[in-house]
């Protein structure tokens, strides 16, 4: 796989909530795109995931039928370190009880308005 040029390091924080997870009458997942948009960092993404476990070893998934309703997000939002790392400020209350997973990673911006096939 050929490297695109002009990285720059970075790092990404991965917040993992449950999909049914509130915090002052919004979803925790939303919440935290929209504050990742508000502070204007680089990026962020929400992933829906099939199925996990956390602290309490109950397994969510989506194979069951009919599907669980509360299946785990994971929110992911990339800046550089600083940035990343101060996002959300601590005592905000926003991020709940998941785990914050933070991790280095390379951003890269593409630029010229071409598209990516």
């Amino acid at each position: 796989m050929t490297r695109p040029a002009g990285g720059a390091p970075a790092s990404r924080m991965t917040v993992l909530v449950g999909e049914s997870d509130v915090r002052r009458h919004r979803p925790v997942h939303g919440g935290i795109a929209h504050r990742a948009t508000e502070a204007g960092l680089a990026g962020a993404s929400l992933f829906r995931r099939c199925e996990c476990f956390g602290r309490s070893s109950a397994v969510h998934t989506a194979r069951l039928l009919p599907p669980r309703e509360d299946l785990p997000v994971a929110a992911a939002v990339a800046d550089d370190e600083e940035r990343a790392r101060a996002f959300p400020p601590p005592p905000d209350g926003l991020l709940g009880d998941g785990p914050v997973v933070p991790g280095p990673c390379e951003m890269v911006r593409y630029a010229g308005g071409g598209r990516v096939r």
